[in-house]
């Protein structure tokens, strides 16, 4: 690399300030909170499709009984499946999305974070489906992708907003 190009290349990363134990911390920091924003605003539609019929908030307890932990507590299965399902958006989509980010469209992390969410909502919208019919299955897609695109477009403007240090380094 010439003294004029502004491009950093994988032989300059050791260079950066964000090299270091400190800086991987802290952008691991960045990403739980862009995850708890994003399921937070994911929760909220999921809330209101809740209210339409179109989401079973039931669905949770399902996350906690394939892991095996409703065993601990049975009657707080929904609450268990429900932490389950927060630690997944804060620690596993945001160290996903962080290492792929950058290959996603958009110019910014919060639009690329919209396209990340329609990739998870694939999964999503077969995973969390209990026979939906009527009215309630297009209803159950739509509030399900809007969550998931809300979800990615909350985790990329954190980073947007608090990670000034450069590009994470996971």
């Amino acid at each position: 690399m010439s003294e004029e190009d502004t491009a950093v290349g994988m032989s300059d990363i050791s260079d950066r300030d964000s090299n270091s134990l400190t800086g991987i911390v802290i952008d691991g920091l960045i990403g739980a909170v862009g995850g708890a924003v994003g399921t937070g605003l994911m929760t909220l539609v999921l809330m209101a499709a809740s209210t339409l019929g179109a989401f079973d908030l039931g669905s949770f307890a399902t996350l906690a009984e394939t892991s095996g932990v409703a065993v601990l507590a049975p009657a707080y299965a929904n609450a268990i499946g429900y932490v389950i399902f927060l630690l997944g958006g804060m620690v596993t989509w945001p160290l996903l999305f962080a290492s792929i980010g950058r290959y996603l469209p958009g110019d910014t992390f919060a639009t690329a974070g919209a396209s990340y969410g329609f990739v998870l909502w694939t999964g999503f919208v077969l995973a969390f489906y209990t026979g939906y019919s009527g009215v309630q299955l297009p209803l159950y897609v739509v509030a399900t992708l809007l969550g998931h695109i809300t979800y990615g477009f909350g985790l990329g403007s954190v980073l947007d907003y608090l990670g000034d240090r450069g590009e994470p380094l996971v």
